[in-house]
């Protein structure tokens, strides 16, 4: 078991790599009650091409099967009920799907060695049938319509969509009607043995749990189960262009005011350093330009352009990252030209970066001792960069003006899109 110091907060990383591959990384917080677990494996809504474990040519899978899978998961051969199971001890249980990952989870003051084990028996556990299919079929597209009700889901979706022209990260997550409709228990169970081997997998505990305690609840719960052999998974590669999909689009739905979005789509591959501290720097350089604290935010709030303040939000993937904002305003037009006319604007001053990174390190320390947040950090880190980074603060302070200026006035900010979604 290897110890680290995380965070420089008087908290401490236990990892631990089993024989099958099967990673766990355990932070103990002092002063809490509560232990909150994560169990996840790297398999996503992009792995939708792939050479299948017992296979040697790739194939293609429906959209959507990544999340139709961890629906799936809930359904146990005994008839027994994962959260009926988790709610009779106390604990909170829940699942979730992204682009990158699908992640299954407890949160509890009790029994937590009952709840570790049902976690793993039950995700190792899988149970399909052309029954069960067909039957989740309906519930999945009932959570598809209840999506497409809402216009910031909207609106995002369809930003993603075009802004990418072939890489799967613009399909939803959900899938569509047709996809999922395809899903068969046999594509469930050729993307189940592919991703969900221990080695493709790692559990993530923190708060009120001692780590010696987690690694050999895991180790001999692991020993009493078989798995195949590992092997290293085949996915396919995507040549995605800098142009997006489409520049303009829009949609009606019944809203009062108009929801905009305007994104960048940005090629890092040319910037030599790495993608996180590329990340940062970009990601600084739109927060201190659209910011809530932001001058432009300010002046559209003073103008009565906008209601509340604007948002934006990143997305990473292969060469690209992409950087999302977003407001509610009835001058659609006007405001698409003053966010595009202050991206051109580059200047940014010493003391506003500086002011910037202690924002980002205080809003940090706050959530410094919060289980939830730590968990999610660690998870977010093994996803993307395949290890934890175990002093964020410190990656925050050294962060370099004169390198962020450099990577700022070399950013190519010309392929970008809008979308705007209407009131009927």
């Amino acid at each position: 078991m290897k110890k680290k110091t995380f965070n420089k907060l008087e908290l401490n990383l236990y990892e631990e790599t089993l024989e099958n591959g099967f990673k766990i990384y355990v932070v103990p917080v002092p002063n809490v009650a509560n232990s909150y677990v994560t169990l996840s494996t790297k398999y996503g809504s992009i792995e939708r091409e792939f050479v299948p474990y017992d296979g040697n040519k790739m194939i293609c899978v429906p959209d959507g099967i990544a999340h139709f899978l961890e629906h799936k998961m809930f359904e146990q051969k005994n008839g027994v009920d994962p959260f009926t199971f988790f709610g009779e001890r106390g604990a909170d249980a829940n699942a979730n799907t992204t682009n990158f990952k699908t992640t299954y989870l407890f949160s509890g003051t009790k029994y937590l060695e009952e709840n570790l084990n049902y976690l793993l028996d039950y995700v190792y556990n899988p149970y399909f049938t052309d029954e069960n299919v067909e039957k989740e079929k309906g519930i999945i597209d009932q959570e598809m319509k209840m999506y497409e009700d809402d216009p910031y889901s909207v609106l995002y979706e369809n930003l993603v969509y075009n802004t990418f022209v072939n890489h799967p990260i613009k399909i939803k997550v959900i899938g569509n009607h047709d996809s999922v409709y395809s899903i068969t228990k046999e594509d469930l169970y050729t993307c189940y043995n592919t991703f969900y081997h221990p080695s493709n997998m790692f559990l993530v505990a923190t708060g009120n749990v001692e780590p010696s305690n987690i690694i050999n609840i895991v180790k001999d719960n692991m020993a009493k189960k078989e798995f195949h052999p590992k092997k290293k998974i085949k996915i396919k590669k995507y040549d995605e262009p800098n142009s997006v999909s489409k520049k303009h689009d829009s949609i009606k739905m019944n809203i009062n005011i108009p929801k905009v979005g305007i994104g960048y789509k940005i090629n890092i591959k040319d910037f030599n350093l790495s993608k996180n501290k590329i990340y940062n720097y970009i990601y600084l350089f739109f927060d201190i330009k659209f910011g809530p604290t932001s001058l432009l935010n300010e002046n559209l709030i003073k103008a009565g352009i906008v209601k509340d303040d604007l948002s934006t939000t990143g997305l990473g993937v292969d060469d690209y990252r992409c950087i999302y904002i977003f407001a509610e305003t009835k001058n659609t037009k006007k405001i698409f030209e003053l966010i595009n006319e202050e991206t051109k604007n580059r200047k940014v001053t010493k003391e506003e970066f500086e002011r910037k990174k202690k924002a980002i390190i205080s809003s940090l320390i706050l959530t410094s001792d919060n289980v939830y947040s730590i968990n999610n950090q660690i998870m977010n880190n093994i996803v993307k960069d395949g290890r934890v980074e175990t002093n964020i603060y410190n990656m925050i302070r050294n962060l370099d003006y004169d390198e962020f200026i450099d990577i700022i006035e070399r950013l190519d900010l010309n392929n970008y899109l809008t979308y705007v979604v209407e009131p009927n």
